[in-house]
């Protein structure tokens, strides 16, 4: 997958509630990504693009049809700087 492909990933983030109690509990940032990607380009994707590295990485698919995912950062890594570099914050 070349680094092209990577940007077009990731869709957006999501701002609910729950996500942004996530990431000040958990460490965990929540986009909404490429249905047809697998958790290892996700992972892989968000590690080259925001140069932090990732744990674990769940997914879902929303009642709306978009895949969901819930990606874990490592301790040295804060969710919430790249919530702000995203605009979340």
């Amino acid at each position: 997958m070349s680094s092209i492909d990577l940007y077009n990933i990731i869709i957006r983030p999501v701002s609910s509630e729950k996500a942004l109690s996530l990431i000040e509990k958990e460490n965990v940032i929540t986009l909404i990504v490429d249905r047809r990607v697998n958790k290892k380009i996700i992972k892989e994707a968000v590690e080259k693009i925001f140069g932090v590295k990732v744990v674990s990485v769940r997914t879902l698919i929303t009642r709306d049809g978009e895949k969901k995912a819930y990606i874990k950062l490592s301790k040295e890594y804060k969710a919430s700087d790249i919530a702000t570099r995203l605009g979340m914050l």
